[in-house]
C-alpha cells in the first residue's frame, strides 16, 4: 500500500492525536490552544494541496485516490482551516473545553475526507458516522439558556434515525446485489429499480446523504441546530458537511448514469421542494443564523438541480457551486463571529449600523450575501449559471424556471441584511475591531468571491477534470 495516498487523512489523524494530549493537559491555555489549532490547520490545507493530483487505491479498492476526492480533500481542508481562523474567541466555550473542541472538529474533518474517497458502503457508512458523531457532541458544547442541549438531542436523534434508515437501505442493497463496492451496486442498479427491494433499499439508503444536506424532507433539524451551536460550529456545519455530503452524492450520480440511474423524477421534486420551502420559510426569519439555515436548504436545491443532469456540465457546475457556497457561506459567519464577540446569537436588526462600526466586515457581508442570492459578477452568480444552464441543456425549462423565480425570492431577505447594515442606524451599539488577521482574511475573501466570479475558468477547468475520474 501506498501510504503517501492516505497523507491528508494521516495528517489530520496526527493533528488530532496532538490535540488530544492538549486536553490531558490539568491547566488550561486557551491562547495557546488556538495557536496549536490554527497552525496545525493551516499545515493541512499545504499537505492537501500537494496531494491534490494524486491517484490510486487503497484498502483493496474500496478507496480510491483520484482528483476528485482530492479537491474536496482541499475544500475540506481549507473549510477547517478558515473556521480555525474564527476560532480566537469561543466565548460560549468553556475554556478547559477549547482543546476537545478543536479535537473534534479535526475528527470530524478525518471522517469527511475519508467519505469523499469510499467507493465502497460499509466504507462510507463508517466515514460519515465518524464524521456525524463527532457534531454530535460539539454542538451541545455550547454554553447557554438550554437552546444548545435541546439542538445537540434534536441533531443527535434525527442523525441516529437517519443512519438507521441508511444501514437498513445498505442491507436491502447487499442482499439483491451480493456486493458493497459502488461500482458493482450501479452496474445492477437498472435490476434494483424495478424490484421493491432494490428500491426501497436506495431510497433508505439516500437518508443519510440527504440528512447532510439538509435535503426536504430531512432538513428540519438544521434551523434549531444552527440556533443552538456555537458561531464557528455551525460555520463548519455549513460549509464543509455540506461539500463532503455532495462528493459523496456526485459519485453515487456519476457511476449510475450510464446504469439507467433513474431518480432524476425523484431529485426533480425535492429539488423544487427544498427550494422553494427553504427561501419561503427564510424571508420570516429575524434570527440571522435561522435564516441561513432555511438559506443552506434552498441551495441544496440548486445542489439537487446539478447532479439530476447526470452530465458532465452538471457536475462541474456542483463541484464549483460547492466550493464556491463554502467561500460566500463562510464569509458571511465570519462576519456573524465578529459582530456577535461573545458568541450570542444575532438577530438580523442587530447589524444595524454596521457599515459605520466596521465598513470592511460591512462589505464582505454585503458581497457573501450578494454572492449567495447570485448576484453578478460574483462567485455565486457564476455557480448558479453552470448549474442553470446545464439543467437546460437536459431538458429541465420548468425546473430552472422555477429555480430562478426561487433566487428572486432570496433577495428579498438577503436585502433585509444589507439594509440594516447600511441603512439603519447603529444606536448604542459599538464599533467592532477586528484584529489584522480577520482583515486580511476579509479581502482575501472579498477577493475571491468577485476574482472567481468574473474569471472563473482555471477553476472550471479543475472541476471538469475532476469529473472525468468519475465518469
Amino acid at each position: 500500500m501506498n501510504a503517501a495516498l492516505f497523507a491528508p487523512e494521516l495528517y489530520y489523524l496526527l493533528m488530532g492525536l496532538a490535540l488530544f494530549f492538549r486536553t490531558l493537559r490539568q491547566q488550561v491555555n486557551v491562547k495557546r490552544d488556538f495557536q496549536i489549532f490554527l497552525a496545525l490547520a493551516g499545515g493541512g490545507v499545504l499537505v492537501s494541496s500537494l496531494c491534490l493530483f494524486q491517484q490510486g487505491e487503497l484498502f483493496f479498492a474500496a478507496y480510491k485516490v483520484d482528483l476528485f476526492s482530492q479537491i474536496f480533500k482541499a475544500a475540506l481542508a481549507l473549510g477547517l482551516f478558515l473556521v480555525a481562523l474564527i476560532s480566537h474567541n469561543l466565548a460560549d466555550v468553556e475554556e478547559r473545553s477549547h482543546a476537545e473542541f478543536y479535537l473534534f472538529l479535526t475528527t470530524c474533518t478525518v471522517g469527511m475526507m475519508m467519505l469523499v474517497s469510499a467507493v465502497e458502503l460499509l466504507t462510507v457508512y463508517v466515514s460519515l458516522e465518524l464524521a456525524s458523531y463527532s457534531l454530535y457532541i460539539l454542538v451541545p458544547m455550547r454554553r447557554g439558556d438550554g437552546i444548545d442541549v435541546e439542538a445537540g438531542i434534536k441533531y443527535l436523534f434525527i442523525g441516529a434515525v437517519s443512519s438507521c434508515f441508511m444501514l437498513f437501505g445498505l442491507s436491502y442493497i447487499f442482499g439483491a446485489v451480493h456486493s458493497t463496492y459502488i461500482a458493482d451496486v450501479m452496474m445492477r442498479l437498472p435490476a434494483l429499480v424495478h424490484s421493491p427491494v432494490g428500491l426501497l433499499g436506495i431510497v433508505l439508503s439516500l437518508a443519510g446523504f440527504f440528512f447532510k444536506l439538509s435535503i426536504f424532507p430531512i432538513h428540519f433539524w438544521a434551523p434549531d441546530v444552527y440556533q443552538g451551536g456555537t458561531n464557528q460550529l455551525v460555520a463548519y456545519i455549513a460549509t464543509a458537511s455540506k461539500a463532503a455530503a455532495v462528493a459523496v452524492l456526485l459519485r453515487f450520480a456519476a457511476l449510475g448514469g450510464p446504469y439507467g440511474y433513474s431518480f432524476a423524477k425523484v431529485l426533480v421534486f425535492l429539488s423544487i421542494i427544498s427550494m422553494t420551502l427553504g427561501n419561503l420559510v427564510a424571508i420570516i426569519q429575524k434570527d440571522f443564523k435561522r435564516m441561513l439555515a432555511y438559506s443552506s436548504i434552498a441551495h441544496a436545491g440548486y445542489i439537487m438541480m446539478g447532479i439530476l443532469t447526470l452530465s458532465e456540465p452538471g457536475y462541474t457546475g456542483v463541484i464549483y457551486y460547492a466550493v464556491a457556497y463554502l467561500i460566500m457561506n463562510f464569509t458571511c459567519f465570519m462576519v456573524l463571529s465578529e459582530v456577535a464577540g461573545d458568541g450570542r446569537d444575532l438577530k438580523i436588526v442587530e447589524f444595524a449600523g454596521l457599515y459605520q462600526r466596521s465598513p470592511l466586515l460591512a462589505l464582505a457581508l454585503m458581497l457573501g450575501l450578494f454572492s449567495l442570492a447570485g448576484v453578478p459578477p460574483s462567485i455565486g452568480f457564476t455557480g448558479k449559471l453552470l448549474i442553470f444552464t446545464s439543467a437546460m441543456s437536459q431538458g429541465y425549462f420548468w425546473l430552472v424556471l422555477i429555480g430562478a423565480v426561487n433566487g428572486t425570492i432570496s433577495l428579498y431577505y438577503y436585502l433585509k441584511v444589507v439594509y440594516a447594515a447600511y441603512f439603519l442606524e447603529p444606536g448604542d451599539l459599538p464599533v467592532i475591531q477586528p484584529s489584522n488577521v480577520i482583515r486580511l482574511t476579509s479581502v482575501g475573501l472579498i477577493g475571491i468571491i468577485i476574482g472567481f466570479g468574473v474569471f472563473p475558468n482555471q477553476v472550471v477547468e479543475l472541476a471538469r477534470m475532476a469529473v472525468k475520474y468519475v465518469l
